[in-house]
């Protein structure tokens, strides 16, 4: 049941009785009728119909009544107490059960519409928002932007801006030599390159396709040349052959032609071109020639027998010659082995060392090895023990030279010569 309706009934009751009580009543009712009620704090005295809109006030002292019956059960007569009395025990009741619906109650009945709405009751007090627990304050991670950076290295002060430090300059690389001529070239194939083994000018297929003949002194060179450490050495090979008369016979017996042979197979070894430049010389240079690979068999005695009569022994000639074809011919600087041969000393001794003497200031790189064909105890080769130029040296080949193996003769060529 609804507040408005207990009240109602409550005071509908009341007047009834009242009326009906007044005519005759005889008891005090002044302070029931006169006595005012009392008042709350925000109440005015209580008019003859409370204001519903105003909420009810709650007095000092609430006596506990029994809660108000419903309009079907009609209310006791009070007793001994008097109409006046019954009303305001019945208002008080009506003002001390009113029962606030809580949110959970079922929902009121709907008023009148004409009744002004009931002041705003009080509302429940808002419960704050649960806030959200409040997380461990988690440690200040170091900003990686912020963080103390290591303090740089004490940088030079900004008024005057720093020269900035000298860059170390990097060793100085050896200042590149300037371009090899052809004869600095060809003077750097007397030694191998660094790393790698030291290999013949010419292979030794090569040499077996095309003069087969040659394979055995090409083989003995080879050995000779390690021996003294001149494995992968490059060179120019002259040969100088001796047609003074007295050389008739070692042009006949095929002694020129046996040690032409073998300073090409050495050459082979020594120069690229694996070719070998012929000087004959007599009273004055006769004639020249070249044998190789290729051409090489019987070539002495071709030349030899082309060349006209024999003259005299002139070396300084020769020794002119030969250093005018390979200034001409090789680039300069380039090593030179001068295979000179002969059988007696030069006619003239001075021009001779004169020549031999110049050539060793002006072409170091030029040796002359002297083989001497004849009686090894023959005093004209007397000038060749006692030449001391630096840039020769002799072998005495004996009067049989043709019968020399071939390690023998590359062993006294090569004795003393070091490019």
């Amino acid at each position: 049941m609804g507040i408005l309706t207990l009240l109602r009934n409550a005071f509908g009751r009341s007047r009834k009785e009242r009326a009906a009580q007044t005519e005759g009543a005889t008891q005090e009712t002044a302070p029931a009728v006169t006595a005012p009620e009392p008042k709350l704090p925000s109440q005015p005295a209580a008019p003859a119909e409370p204001d519903p809109s105003e909420p009810p006030a709650q007095p000092e002292a609430t006596p506990q009544v029994p809660e108000p019956r419903s309009e079907s059960t009609p209310a006791p007569a009070a007793a001994s107490t008097s109409t006046s009395a019954d009303e305001h025990d019945l208002v008080k009741a009506a003002f001390t059960n009113i029962t606030v619906p809580k949110p959970t109650d079922p929902e009121p009945e709907p008023q009148s519409e004409t009744a002004p709405e009931p002041a705003a009751e009080p509302q429940p007090e808002a419960k704050p928002d649960p806030q959200p627990e409040p997380k461990p304050k988690a440690e200040p991670q170091p900003d990686p932007k912020t963080e103390a950076a290591p303090e740089p290295a004490a940088e030079p002060q900004s008024e005057a801006e720093p020269e900035p430090a000298p860059t170390p300059a990097p060793a100085p690389e050896p200042a590149p030599d300037p371009a090899p001529t052809e004869g600095e070239a060809e003077a750097t194939k007397a030694t191998p390159p660094e790393g790698t083994a030291p290999k013949p000018a010419t292979s030794a297929a090569r040499l077996r396709s095309q003069a087969p003949g040659l394979t055995t002194a090409y083989k003995a060179a080879g050995a000779a040349l390690k021996k003294h450490g001149l494995t992968g050495t490059r060179a120019r090979v002259h040969l100088v052959l001796d047609r003074s008369a007295s050389m008739r016979a070692y042009f006949k017996d095929g002694s020129a032609q046996a040690l032409a042979e073998q300073t090409l197979a050495l050459a082979a070894h020594l120069d690229p071109e694996a070719a070998v430049h012929v000087t004959f010389f007599s009273t004055e240079v006769d004639g020249t020639g070249e044998l190789t690979l290729a051409d090489h068999e019987n070539k002495i005695d071709e030349l030899h027998g082309a060349l006209g009569r024999m003259g005299r022994t002139a070396y300084h000639a020769a020794v002119e010659a030969v250093l005018a074809h390979h200034a001409e011919h090789a680039p300069p600087g380039t090593p030179a082995l001068v295979v000179f041969q002969t059988d007696g000393a030069p006619d003239a001794k001075t021009p001779a060392t004169q020549s031999l003497t110049d050539a060793a200031a002006n072409h170091p790189n030029v040796h002359f090895s002297f083989v001497a064909f004849g009686d090894p105890e023959n005093k004209a080769f007397d000038y060749l023990r006692r030449l001391k130029t630096g840039n020769a040296s002799h072998f005495l080949a004996g009067e049989t030279p043709k019968e020399l193996t071939d390690k023998e003769l590359y062993e006294g060529v090569l004795a003393t010569w070091r490019p």
